[in-house]
């Protein structure tokens, strides 16, 4: 999982002053998924929602 410097600072300047470290690392990791994701939906790899919407139903 690579992040740019860019990224990495427009996530920290919309956290609080005073933050748990924790949640530093999980907006990290939050925020790194999400591009993934949207990069592998313009790619055509994602699943959707009407095959979802099946795959659920079968639950």
């Amino acid at each position: 999982m690579v992040i740019t410097k860019d990224k990495l600072q427009q996530i920290v300047d919309h956290m609080p002053d005073h933050v748990e470290v924790e949640e530093v690392f999980d907006r990290i990791i939050l925020s790194a998924k999400l591009e993934q994701a949207e990069k592998e939906i313009e790619n055509g790899e994602g699943t959707d929602w009407e095959d979802l919407k099946k795959e659920m139903d079968k639950w």
